[in-house]
């Protein structure tokens, strides 16, 4: 009688959902090819390098809504862990909230991907149009991404360069503005409007400051949250534009994130990701330094755990694995 009572309990709550989330191996995407017929990484203004291999950046799939038979699987797979939903899912936000957070630290990664990437290879940083509004002077002749090279003959090397020619103007004086477009240096005029935080004439213009090549950078990944693909989107770009293929035909997969300075840093869900490589035949993943403990906990079986604290360091594996080197790996503390 117990036994069937016991039966009958467990039955009837299998359907019931209980407060926790499956964590598995999520999809890898190689950021030198596509997803859906779109490249993953598209540059503008120059012929991209003919790339071979793979640069994958790996991903973490999580299940919402369990029900307790499906969590106890969970549970019992070596291949996935079942963790609290609120450690996933705060409770004090939405889960549009949690997603539009993710996304953004996506988004940063990416710029912070382009720019270290941008850094690496040697470009200068420079004074470029964030946005030109719809009712600016400025519509005809400035576009976002253009980088402003000199203003009434004024060299423009930063923002307070650009200020000070600008303080020294009149509301509706004319400016020739010389600036660069994917390479292209340009000249136009635009007649100035008056500034809303200081004195002097104002382009009508949102200004950013960063590293500038004569050419852009899209990256296009949809439904990817979280910063830990930095790493090897950083990789990808120096690979379609940087000085030499940086694989050769091997598969390398890997995470992490990254600095616009080139530090990388930890991730979430390493093992995870390390079995989603191996499933695929990786040659090699590279793990962030800091999680090579974690990632030795369970490594599997036959895929090389490279250690990497920054780029140059995740560079100079690639090059011994494209020599049939051993590059330094994970070691137990």
């Amino acid at each position: 009688m117990g036994a069937a009572l016991l039966v009958v309990l467990a039955v009837g709550g299998a359907a019931l959902p209980v407060p926790y989330v499956a964590l598995g191996p999520g999809p890898t995407y190689n950021t030198l090819d596509s997803i859906d017929g779109r490249q993953i990484i598209t540059v503008t203004g120059r012929e991209p390098n003919a790339s071979t291999g793979n640069l994958s950046l790996t991903t973490v799939a999580v299940s919402d809504g369990l029900e307790l038979f499906r969590a106890i699987e969970g549970w019992i797979d070596p291949d996935e862990s079942v963790v609290p939903r609120e450690e996933i899912y705060p409770p004090d936000q939405t889960d549009e909230e949690i997603d539009e957070a993710n996304r953004q630290d996506f988004l940063n990664s990416q710029d912070s991907a382009e720019a270290a990437a941008l850094e690496h290879l040697g470009y200068p940083m420079k004074v470029v149009v964030a946005e030109v509004p719809e009712d600016s002077p400025a519509t005809d002749v400035l576009q976002p991404n253009d980088a402003i090279e000199g203003v009434n003959g004024t060299t423009i090397t930063d923002p307070d360069s650009l200020i000070a020619v600008l303080q020294a103007l009149e509301p509706g004086d004319e400016a020739s503005v010389e600036y660069s477009r994917l390479g292209d240096r340009r000249t136009g005029t635009v007649t100035t409007t008056t500034a809303q935080d200081r004195d002097g004439a104002a382009l009508g213009i949102a200004i950013g400051y960063e590293r500038k090549a004569p050419f852009d950078v899209e990256i296009n990944v949809a439904n990817v949250g979280g910063p830990s693909a930095g790493l090897m989107l950083t990789l990808g770009i120096l690979d379609l534009v940087g000085r030499s293929d940086l694989v050769e035909g091997l598969f390398v997969a890997g995470t992490g994130t990254i600095t616009a300075e080139g530090e990388v840093g930890p991730i979430g869900g390493i093992r995870l990701k390390t079995i989603a490589a191996q499933d695929l035949g990786a040659d090699a993943f590279l793990v962030p330094a800091a999680n090579c403990e974690e990632a030795l906990e369970n490594p599997p079986p036959g895929l090389p755990l490279v250690s990497v604290s920054t780029l140059d360091e995740a560079l100079d594996a690639l090059a011994a694995l494209r020599a049939g080197e051993t590059p330094p790996l994970c070691a137990a503390g």
